[in-house]
């Protein structure tokens, strides 16, 4: 029997062949508050991945390296610090440079700066824009687990962002990130700190070329930046990290987010890495695997992301040989790139953008059942029309779908490979009748098989 292509694989697949769109300006923020769109008003769809130590540790022909794997595996985000976690400020970059002159942490060195430039200009010409953090949060707040020194106060925040706002006004690809893995404490002027940083950054924006900010914090509850910071004007987007175990309910932290006033973006900064020791206990619980990450990854965006952060754990670090290892990862980071989710990340990039984006929307009602927030939750989007329905299931699990929200009188099903991005019929091929429910099973061969069904109106 010969076997024909559906419409929308035929359009996935085109989808994947399209060249990367030139990078015009910074993405905005789309009118509904919901997700991220390009400077021409076009879908934007956040695939970031995490290269926290991208300027400190890497040469410019490394960099190149990086950026060309990154942007070949549909990566559009890179997350990275200007003053780097692991003594960014002391331990010279890969050229022998520091940020500063002086022991003051005044004077700005420009050679370091400049290799700093080069990079950001090497992801533009890769279609990648840059997540920066000005700083890692240990410079103004060190802790036990911190490098330090701890710099700034709010008038050396306020000049700092003023310094480094001036610097990358009218740079296309920059996204602020400030906070940098520290919560602001509660009796201090964490909060004040950050907030003059933005007002300096802000100060010197190029009101041409808008960029947008938001906060990267520690795990904390109930959210992320919105515990803090979601009423200020500054933060255009919320951020949140939801640690380095796995099968916790972080997408509730997405639901928390899209139930605030006013309404703002949100999406997950900092999940489990890839290949990250499980809740930091390698010796006992060992690594994250695959179908972990994939698992956060399609948790969070159904229930609302405006897209999702992967991360490595020996990329982030840029760990080699001859550098001191953080947490145990497994190999150097020119031998991390080719993960396996690191190559799948595409696929989900690919699915959300190859239907109606901006009418997305979480729908859990489409599930009949009562759920417990275990490693078998299936999770539920649909776009406001009820057009389509896109259900994650981490692992095979019948459930029973109603499907009352969706238009339409019969609607076609197709199982999606969340690893692969291969669709296929389900259902034999044949039309589902509306109906009151449909009881579903996904494709079920053990742990790591996870599938997205696709349900479809057809008329």
């Amino acid at each position: 029997m010969k076997r024909t292509l559906s419409t929308w694989t035929l359009l996935f697949l085109f989808i994947q062949t399209l060249p990367a769109q030139q990078i015009s300006g910074p993405i905005q923020v789309h009118p509904d508050q919901r997700y991220f769109m390009t400077a021409e008003g076009e879908p934007f769809f956040w695939m970031a991945d995490t290269a926290w130590e991208l300027f400190h540790r890497l040469d410019l022909a490394e960099s190149k390296i990086y950026l060309d794997q990154r942007a070949n595996q549909g990566f559009n985000v890179v997350q990275a610090v200007a003053l780097a976690e692991l003594d960014g400020l002391n331990d010279p970059n890969a050229n022998g440079d520091k940020p500063f002159l002086d022991e003051a942490y005044s004077k700005s060195n420009e050679a370091y700066w400049q290799h700093v430039d080069n990079v950001i200009n090497l992801a533009l010409e890769r279609n990648i824009h840059i997540a920066l953090l000005p700083t890692w949060g240990d410079k103004l707040y060190k802790a036990s687990w911190g490098t330090g020194p701890e710099i700034f106060n709010s008038k050396s925040a306020y000049d700092f962002g003023k310094w480094i706002g001036r610097r990358y006004a009218n740079q296309k690809n920059i996204i602020w990130v400030l906070g940098g893995d520290r919560n602001p404490r509660k009796d201090s002027d964490d909060i004040a700190v950050w907030n003059q940083m933005a007002k300096g950054i802000l100060e010197m924006q190029n009101l041409n070329n808008k960029q947008l900010m938001t906060f990267h914090p520690q795990p904390s509850e109930p959210a992320g930046s919105s515990n803090w910071f979601h009423k200020k004007a500054w933060l255009n987007f919320n951020m949140h990290q939801t640690g380095h175990c796995p099968d916790q309910p972080n997408y509730q932290k997405i639901t928390h987010d899209l139930s605030l006033t006013p309404k703002k973006p949100t999406l997950d900064g900092e999940p489990m890495y890839e290949e990250h020791p499980k809740c930091f206990d390698a010796k006992n619980q060992g690594y994250s695997e695959a179908s972990d990450i994939r698992k956060i990854m399609y948790w969070n965006v159904f229930a609302g992301a405006a897209g999702q952060t992967y991360g490595c754990h020996a990329v982030w670090q840029m760990y080699d040989l001859d550098k001191t290892p953080v947490n145990a990862p497994l190999k150097p980071w020119h031998k991390s790139l080719d993960l396996e989710v690191a190559n799948q990340v595409k696929h989900l990039k690919t699915v959300m953008l190859s239907r109606p984006y901006f009418e997305r929307i979480p729908d859990q009602s489409l599930i009949v059942e009562e759920q417990q927030n275990d490693e078998t939750y299936v999770s539920a989007t649909r776009d406001k029309s009820g057009s389509y329905a896109l259900f994650y299931f981490p692992e095979g699990k019948t459930i029973s779908i109603n499907l009352k929200n969706l238009s339409g009188e019969t609607f076609k099903m197709i199982w999606f490979d969340p690893r692969t991005g291969v669709e296929f019929p389900g259902n034999g091929g044949h039309p589902i009748p509306k109906g009151t429910n449909l009881p579903t099973r996904a494709p079920s061969y053990g742990k790591g098989n996870d599938w997205v069904l696709i349900l479809e109106r057809i008329d």
